[in-house]
This record gives structure tokens, C-alpha cells and sequence, in this order.
């Protein structure tokens, strides 16, 4: 294969002696890079001064004579202008400005790279907006009045905007299109040299004007790398600017229109390939790349329309490839540094007065950065505020934590950055004592990323200083994220050598004979509509600025042009609907199948994921003997009636939890847990009721607990969350739920006083432990537990649970004892028997008595009495005997007997 390069390599050695005073142009550096080999592999014999060669922004700079400033330098410039223009009164500060600016620059952009009339454009985009409100004539707000005026003041914002760039001669891109555009004709006469441009296709006005211009006066060829399968084919938008200049150039009515190839139309390999995932995309890269010989990897490129992809195909592709050359940089924002900096800069913009929020401090101190600079301190840090339940800390709390060797670093991490100079001055040295802890050898990598990063904050200081328009923390956050998103870091390796990765743009100018290329995606290749601009549609079109349309133009072209000379071409599309460029092949595909030609072999398959089958078994632990060592001393312990319901849900959550010790993580609470807000209302009640024992309650002392409820309630919500502020937010509508389940609670009480029952308090949180002799088990067996309240109502004696959860009538209610331990629905009833039985064993009570629930979420049903009956519509019977406690017994051995049988494993249960 002859590529595209060595073709004109080849012409211009037939039309000119000598090389040495030909100047260049190529679409990108890469493919000045690569004309560059081509020239000396060419003239490998002979002896020459080497040719210019200018990528095609380079030389527009060259002949505007404006240097060249990046976005950020150019929204700087433009607040400049702006606050130069605007009425003081209503100058916008730099934060809001930024918001729209960058998309007016963007248009800047283009009516100068279109050289479009500027005074007549933005006249006419004016206009337009005034006729869009014409019916508000006669009355329009402030609002509408500030609206138009801003379209009005455009023109004079990109007038003195150019004037003031001028002046100090740098430019944004379009200004310097605009300027070499008017500048070609003193450029030229400058410089006499034949200009060679090479491998263009869409060009804007002001390179169309310059072209023609060098053209017309003889000083240029140009090389269009164009092929007859689209260019004589008047619909195919891949020959839309080839076309158009080949039908409007002057140059072109008078001279034939060279350089139309035949080489799509030879004999080529397509297979279109399905892939699921982006992932998935990457990891069948890797695939086709370890079956292609190594000897044919330099003749290779794989070709990422999408550049996110980069990192998943790096880490895909195989290791055996003994060279690789990576065009692309990788986004300095996917740096562990850059997460590091982003988690801070959001602790900053949100850090109040009595400290910063825990998740965020979690954020900082998990990042890898972190850890260089406080070593186990950060895991400290994070245990403490689990442990202490801190939901703000301040930075003196910080500090107590790590003691002074790391006290350094905990005030460069969170004291309040109070201005923008003193953030941006710590951030350089947070930069420079992370450098300072890596090691040269080890940490290569994290030294050239913290380097990057230290530039980014460097140039942010000089931006600062030359301007000082950042006023918040805020802004410059936005701005070091716009700053970020521009940076690569780029990879160092040999470029003519190995299996070529790139992304589309890097692609111009060059030929492969094996391409593989990913994401060919509708919304991604092509890239679809979008709209970050202020310009109208019609008014686009009107003016010849390109819309949707072109730039689809540009991505046919160079989809096109990257496989005319390719013999074997492999086009992975994502068949996952997973956002933008998923989902849905990409237009390119199906023309590629209907426009077919006699020398193509085109094959589709979409690829299944290999995903070894998974079977859903349920899992079981078998009994070991160290397990029934653990049983015995957990019954020996005391078996307590939440364990043996436990079981009964599901046991396998009974031995991660009673066998293996195994808990839920600590965490954070913010809001008051449902399980705190039982405890707070048990230990309220309980100091409440407790030096009530052996008393009958009166309407006074009730008044009395009930004049407390605030202050009681507050106290319990304070020892169990010693820094959470319960007084707002959520968790001033828990505090005030406890208040007034305790109220109603309290005024149920007093009802029944005051009704003249007599209500005699016996026991309050009273802990018991009773032995249940089981011959089966060799092993002393307890059950144990604390009674929240027995009192007596009446004469009759009643054990009381409190649940702060809602419980019914019917969970207290047993029809039958068959089988009360095999389910779960029987828990409220296992439990509070458990109650009574530890009561009768203890010799605390003799019965019959009574034993139930209140449920303070059903307080209206009152005391939920346990109860038996034969029957759906029989009659219930809330006694317990003491047969009904043997036959509880009974049933409860069965299950205790099964917990230790080494015969019955432990089986998972659906919950």
C-alpha cells in the first residue's frame, strides 16, 4: 500500500528540484510529524536543508502575526472588555459573566473564521431579537429591557474586545483566521516560497480566502486527498467541500481539480461487529489486536471516535505487542490527584462555622494524596468521626485527633480558604509536600501528574495576579475545572514504530492497512446536533456559518478517508443504550452496507458477552463442632428472644451474626436511626418509671413526667448523638415524633387514672436470665432478656414491651401451637412469652397473668394483650397458665434442639 504521504512525497520530488524552500501545511502536527519521515525515508541519499512545515493553526499564527492565547487567557481578556463597556451599575461579577461569556466567544469564534460582516451580523442578530418582543412595546419590565440591550451591546463587545487583543497582538483563534485572512497579501509578498497544502477538506472562509489567494499568485499546490467513490456522487456528504470548492473557485474554472483517487473502491475486508458495553468495545480490541502479526502492527492503528475509551483499551490491549505509540494525551482529570483536588475545593465552597461536613472530609482523606501526607492519621480521622458520631468538624477537632506531628498538613487541608490568593497558594503546597513524600523510583507517575498540576495552579496565579477578577472560591473552582479539562498528560514513545492509537483527528493525513476503529455510534460518529451558541439556525444558514450539517460533513469525510486506503477494517458500535453513542449503529454502517462495491467483503456479527452461567444457589454452612462449642457458650451466655427470632428469619443471619460475631458497619448517622429513637423513648420512660417501683401512679406525678418530656428528651437525643444538632432539619422532626409518642403515651396513663383504675408499677428495664433444662443438649441452656415494665392493672398482673414500630392485634394472637418457631410472623409472640417465662422461673411472679405489647405507633389500641384460640371466629383467651408456658416450652426446645443438631446445617431463607 502507498500511502496518501508517500504519494505526494513522490509528486513533489517529479515538480521541484529542490525541497528545501517549499513551506509545508499540513491539517495537525501528527501528520507534519509523519510528511517529516516520509521526506527523509525519501531522500534518505541525498543531502538537503529541511523544509518548513507548519500544521495549519501554526501558520495562521505565522501570518497573522498575532500570537495565539488559550480559552481561559481569552475569557480574561474579555471581562477586561466587558467591564469597560457595561455601566457600572450593572457589571456582573467574573463567576456569573464566565456562565454565558464562553459561548459568545464561541460565536466570536466563528464569524471571524467565516469572515463574516461583523457590524451588519450582529445588526441583524439584534433585530431579531426586538421583533421577538415587539409585542412588549409598549410595556416591558426591566428584565426585557436589560435582555435586549444585551444583544444590542454585542457588536460593540466584539469590537472592542478585537481592538484591545490587537493591541497587544495575541488572539483568539478566530481573530487570528480573521487577521491572516487580511494580512495574506503582505505575507505573501514576504515570502516568495512555493506553499504545498496537503490533506484539507473542510475549510472555513478566511483558509478558503488564503488558499485562493496563494493559488491565484501561483505560490501554492494543493493536495486534496480525495477518492471518485464520493466525489461523483453528488449526495454523498463526504465530498460536500471537496466538491463546493472544485464548482466556486475561480482557481479551479481555469486549473483541473487534481488529486481524485480510486484506491475506496479496491479490494477491502469490513466487519462491522456488535459490541456490548464501552468496556466491552475495549476488551474486544485486545482481541483482534493479539491476532494480527506483529510484523503488521506498524502498518495498524486502532482509532477511538470516542477519546474516553482511551484507559479500558490501554488496559486491554495484550502484553506480548513489542511497540505501541499513543497519539492522544490522557485527560489529566482522570489523575488520582485531580480527585484530590475536586473533593477539596467542594469541602471549601460548603465549610461553615462549625465545621466541615464528614462526608466531604471522608472524600479528602481517602484519596491516595491524602494518605502521603497524613499516613495513618487519616485513618484515625475516619474512625473518630464514625466512633463520635460527627456529621461537622471543626479544624481544632481535626487537629485533637492527629496530634501535632500532622497538625501541619491538617491546616493546609481545611482551614478556610478565605481568599482566592491564599487558596491557591496552599494548593501549590499541598502540591510540594506530596512531592516531597513520593519516592522517584516508585512513584514516577504520581510525580509527573503532581508536576501538571502544579502548573495548572501556577497559571492560576498568574491569571489571578494579572487580573484579579476571581473573587469566591467558587469561581476559581469553575475556572480550574475548565482549566483541568483542557490538559493532558502526554505519553513519550517512539511514533513510527508499533500498533498506532489515536483519535480521529489524529488520523488525517495518514493510511493503515489494518484500522480498527471504536464507538462508530450515532452521537458519537457522527457527533449529531448540538447548540452552544447564541446565533439563531436560520441566521447560521444565512450566513453561511456551518450548522449540524457541515460538521456531519466532516466526520463523513474523515470516516471515509481513514479507510480508503485500508485493506482490512474492523468497526466496533456499542449495542448497549447506555447514554450518548449507545445503542444505536451510527448512519456510516448502514451506508457502508447499501453502498456496496464489487471488490468489498462486508460482514456483521454482534458479540455476546462470555458471562459464565450463575446459578442462584442458597446458602448453607454446615455445623462443625467448634460451632457447637460457640452455641454453648452463647447458651450459656443467655440465648436472648431477638437471637431466636433471628433464626428463625433466616439462620444464616443467626451464625454470621451469634457464630462469627459479624456486625453491620458503624457509620455516620445524620438523622436519627429508627432503632436510637427506641432507645431514646425506652430510656426516657425508664428514668421516667423507674423510681416508681412498687408504686401506684396518680394524676400528679404523671403532670409531673409529663412537664419533663422535653427536657428528658433532649438529655437521652444529646448521649446518644453528643454533636448531632437535633433542632433542625430531619432530625428536629424525630425529636419531636419521640415528644409526642411519650405525650400520648403519658396521657393514656392519666386517662386511666383518672378513669380510677388502679395502676401499680412492679418492675421497670428489669434484666432476667432463666435456665431451660434440655436432656438432648449436653450444655447448660439460658434464656435471658430485659423486661421493659410489669405493673398491675386491676389486681391483674401484666408484662408490658414497649415497640416503637407498629404491631397489631393479630401479631399477639396464636391460633394453634403446631409450629409456632417455624416462622417469623410468630416473633412479637416468642418474645414476650420468653418475658413470662423468665418471670415464672425467677420466682417474680406467679400466674395466671397477662403479657403483651404497646405499640406507640398504635397507641389507640392500648395494651395488645397475648392470647390464644381454637378457631378464625373463636374466642380468645389472654390468661397465661402455667400450661400455656409448658407448652411454650415445648416448642421452644424444638427450636433450641434444631439450632444444635449437627444433622440440621444452617440454610438460607428468603427474607
Amino acid at each position: 500500500m502507498r500511502t496518501f504521504l508517500q504519494e505526494v512525497v513522490i509528486q513533489i520530488d517529479r515538480e521541484y528540484d529542490t525541497i528545501s524552500d517549499l513551506i509545508f501545511v499540513v491539517p495537525s502536527k501528527r501528520a507534519g510529524l509523519f510528511l517529516k519521515k516520509e521526506l527523509l525515508s525519501f531522500y534518505s541519499d541525498r543531502t538537503f536543508f529541511a523544509p518548513q512545515i507548519y500544521s495549519i493553526e501554526d501558520f495562521i499564527e505565522e501570518v497573522s502575526g498575532l500570537q495565539g492565547i488559550d480559552s481561559i487567557a481569552t475569557l480574561f481578556e474579555f471581562y477586561e472588555t466587558y467591564l469597560t463597556t457595561y455601566p457600572e451599575q450593572q457589571k456582573e461579577s467574573f463567576e456569573n459573566f464566565s456562565a454565558w461569556a464562553q459561548t459568545l466567544i464561541h460565536d466570536f469564534n466563528e464569524i471571524d473564521r467565516y469572515c463574516v460582516d461583523h457590524q451588519d451580523f450582529f445588526s441583524y442578530l439584534s433585530n431579531i431579537q426586538d421583533i421577538n418582543h415587539w409585542y412588549l412595546q409598549e410595556k416591558k419590565t426591566p428584565l426585557v429591557e436589560n435582555y435586549l440591550q444585551f444583544w444590542k451591546s454585542l457588536h460593540r463587545y466584539y469590537q472592542n474586545f478585537s481592538e484591545q487583543l490587537i493591541k497587544k497582538s495575541i488572539g483568539y483563534q478566530g481573530l487570528l483566521y480573521r487577521e491572516a485572512a487580511a494580512q495574506i497579501d503582505r505575507y505573501a509578498q514576504q515570502h516568495s516560497n512555493t506553499h504545498i497544502f496537503l490533506g484539507f477538506n473542510a475549510l472555513n472562509n478566511a483558509e478558503q480566502h488564503i488558499f485562493q489567494y496563494m493559488l491565484e499568485r501561483n505560490q501554492a499546490t494543493i493536495f486534496w486527498d480525495a477518492d471518485n467513490f464520493f466525489m461523483e456522487n453528488s449526495y454523498h456528504e463526504a465530498s460536500l467541500f471537496l466538491r463546493n470548492f472544485k464548482n466556486s473557485w475561480e482557481f479551479y474554472k481555469k486549473q483541473p481539480f487534481n488529486w481524485i483517487g480510486e484506491h475506496f473502491s479496491q479490494n477491502k475486508t469490513f466487519e462491522i461487529i456488535g459490541v456490548p458495553k464501552n468496556v466491552g468495545q475495549a476488551k474486544y480490541v485486545g482481541q483482534l489486536v493479539s491476532k494480527i502479526p506483529k510484523d503488521a502492527l506498524e502498518q495498524t492503528a486502532v482509532v477511538l471516535a470516542d477519546e474516553s475509551l482511551l484507559l479500558p483499551t490501554l488496559n486491554s490491549l495484550p502484553d506480548s505487542i513489542p511497540a505501541l505509540n499513543i497519539t492522544m494525551g490522557m485527560p489529566l482529570k482522570e489523575a488520582p490527584i485531580a480527585a484530590f483536588f475536586e473533593y477539596l475545593f467542594e469541602y471549601h465552597k460548603t465549610a461553615q462555622q462549625k465545621g466541615g461536613y464528614y462526608k466531604l472530609i471522608n472524600n479528602i482523606i481517602s484519596t491516595p494524596a491524602a494518605f502521603w501526607l497524613l499516613g495513618d492519621q487519616a485513618a484515625v480521622i475516619r474512625n473518630t468521626i464514625i466512633k463520635e458520631n460527627l456529621v461537622y468538624v471543626s479544624t481544632t477537632k481535626l487537629k485533637d485527633i492527629v496530634g501535632d506531628q500532622k497538625a501541619d498538613s491538617i491546616e493546609l487541608l481545611f482551614e478556610p480558604w478565605n481568599t482566592v490568593d491564599s487558596a491557591l497558594i496552599k494548593c501549590s503546597t499541598l502540591i510540594q509536600l506530596i512531592k516531597e513524600k513520593l519516592d522517584p523510583e516508585l512513584n514516577a507517575l504520581e510525580i509527573e501528574y503532581s508536576y501538571h498540576f502544579y502548573v495548572i495552579f501556577n497559571k492560576l496565579k498568574t491569571l489571578q495576579s494579572d487580573f484579579s477578577h476571581l473573587t469566591t472560591i467558587a469561581a476559581l473552582h469553575r475556572l480550574y475545572r475548565d482549566l483541568l479539562a483542557s490538559e493532558t498528560l502526554d505519553f513519550e514513545g517512539e511514533p513510527f514504530q508499533g500498533l498506532q492509537l489515536m483519535g480521529m483527528l489524529e488520523s488525517r493525513c495518514l493510511d493503515f492497512e489494518t484500522v480498527i476503529l471504536t464507538s462508530v455510534n450515532e452521537g458519537v460518529l457522527p457527533a449529531g446536533k448540538s447548540s452552544n451558541s447564541f446565533i439563531p439556525f436560520d441566521l447560521k444558514k444565512a450566513y453561511n456559518l456551518p450548522t449540524y450539517k457541515e460538521k456531519d460533513a466532516i466526520y463523513t469525510y474523515h470516516f471515509y478517508r481513514l479507510l480508503q486506503r485500508a485493506k482490512h477494517i474492523y468497526l466496533l458500535y456499542n449495542t448497549e443504550n447506555e447514554g450518548v453513542g449507545g445503542g444505536e449503529k451510527s448512519r456510516f454502517l448502514h451506508q457502508l452496507v447499501l453502498d456496496t462495491c464489487p471488490n468489498h467483503i462486508v460482514k456483521e456479527q454482534v458479540v455476546t458477552s462470555n458471562v459464565p452461567k450463575i446459578v442462584n444457589t442458597t446458602r448453607q454452612f454446615d455445623k462443625t463442632e467448634d460451632m457447637l462449642t460457640a452455641f454453648s457458650k452463647l447458651a450459656n451466655y443467655g440465648l436472648s428472644p431477638s437471637a431466636l427470632t433471628t433464626y428463625i428469619r433466616n439462620p444464616v443471619d443467626f451464625y454470621y451474626r451469634y457464630v462469627l460475631g459479624l456486625t453491620e458497619t458503624d457509620e455516620v448517622e445524620e438523622t436519627v436511626a429508627a432503632n436510637t429513637l427506641g432507645t431514646v423513648i425506652h430510656n426516657t420512660l425508664e428514668n421516667f418509671y423507674k423510681p416508681l417501683e412498687g408504686e401506684f401512679l396518680n394524676e400528679e406525678t404523671i403532670q409531673e413526667m409529663i412537664s419533663k418530656i422535653d427536657s428528658e428528651v433532649t438529655a437521652q437525643f444529646k448521649m446518644e448523638y453528643t454533636a448531632l444538632d437535633i433542632k433542625a432539619g430531619k432530625n428536629l422532626l424525630i425529636f419531636e415524633v419521640a415528644k409526642r409518642y411519650i405525650l400520648k403515651f403519658l396521657k393514656s396513663e392519666l386517662k386511666q387514672v383518672k378513669a380510677g383504675n388502679q395502676l401499680k408499677i412492679l418492675f421497670i428495664e428489669q434484666s432476667l436470665k432463666a435456665k431451660i433444662d434440655i436432656p438432648e443438649i449436653d450444655s447448660d441452656i439460658f434464656i435471658k432478656g430485659k423486661v421493659d415494665r410489669v405493673d398491675q392493672l386491676n389486681g391483674v398482673t401484666r408484662i408490658i414491651d414497649y415497640k416503637t414500630g407498629k404491631v397489631t392485634k393479630a401479631d399477639v394472637v396464636l391460633m394453634g401451637w403446631e409450629g409456632l418457631t417455624d416462622t417469623y410472623d410468630n416473633s412479637k409472640i416468642i418474645q414476650v412469652l420468653a418475658y413470662a417465662l423468665m418471670q415464672q422461673k425467677n420466682g417474680l411472679l406467679s400466674t395466671p397473668f397477662e403479657a403483651g405489647i404497646i405499640s406507640f405507633k398504635n397507641l389507640k389500641e392500648g395494651f395488645l394483650k397475648f392470647g390464644t384460640k381454637q378457631s378464625v371466629r373463636g374466642k380468645i383467651d389472654y390468661e397465661i397458665t402455667s400450661e400455656t408456658l409448658e407448652i411454650y416450652v415445648e416448642q421452644l426446645k424444638k427450636l433450641i434442639i434444631e439450632i444444635f443438631s449437627t444433622d440440621i446445617p444452617f440454610i438460607e431463607k428468603e427474607v
